[in-house]
């Protein structure tokens, strides 16, 4: 069993995940990042690279895809979305924000049965949308490892295994956590 099941079933959930959330985040790109493989975030005014994560509902990374910053997140959802659906076949529904609209909804439901729900943020709610909070705990995560608070890796494939091995310390504290106590400090 892999480590994400045992801290699933920890919590008393399910090994294998049935839901989860999509989003990316755009981060600077050192100087050791080559010109093909950055790009310029027009939204966030960011040079640099952008990581796109599926997440269940615990937090837990079920897929990493890292593109230049000007990759836009549809694209890369097409791709991103069929490596998880293959990886967890019990996945069956994904929320993401505005940003994936369009023909991906109807694209995941006809080639991954996955439904892609869209959660809109409204103008009277403060703070985080329902269910997006789930992913921007695991990008907070990732900006307190120092080595992932900047791009520092000139091949794509180190910088997504730099975010697995980030996922793995917090696995790992997950476990070593006393039975019970979630709401332990980390």
């Amino acid at each position: 069993m892999t480590g994400c099941g045992q801290v699933r079933e920890r919590s008393g959930h399910d090994a294998l995940p049935s839901a989860g959330v999509i989003d990316s985040q755009s981060v600077k790109a050192d100087a050791v990042v080559g010109a093909g493989t950055r790009g310029f975030d027009g939204g966030k005014l960011v040079n640099g690279r952008k990581r796109h994560v599926v997440v269940d509902t615990l937090g837990l990374l079920l897929g990493v895809m890292v593109t230049a910053a000007d990759v836009g997140d549809r694209a890369a959802a097409h791709i991103l979305l069929e490596q998880v659906a293959a990886a967890h076949h019990r996945l069956a529904l994904v929320w993401a924000d505005g940003g994936y609209t369009g023909s991906l909804i109807e694209h995941c439901l006809a080639a991954f049965a996955l439904v892609l729900a869209i959660v809109k943020r409204s103008d009277n709610v403060k703070g985080f949308v329902p269910k997006q909070w789930i992913v921007e705990r695991l990008f907070a995560h990732l900006m307190r490892s120092r080595r992932l608070a900047r791009d520092f890796e000139r091949r794509i494939a180190s910088a997504e295994a730099m975010i697995y091995w980030s996922m793995a310390a917090l696995r790992t504290r997950r476990l070593a956590r006393p039975e019970g106590c979630w709401n332990c400090p980390r």
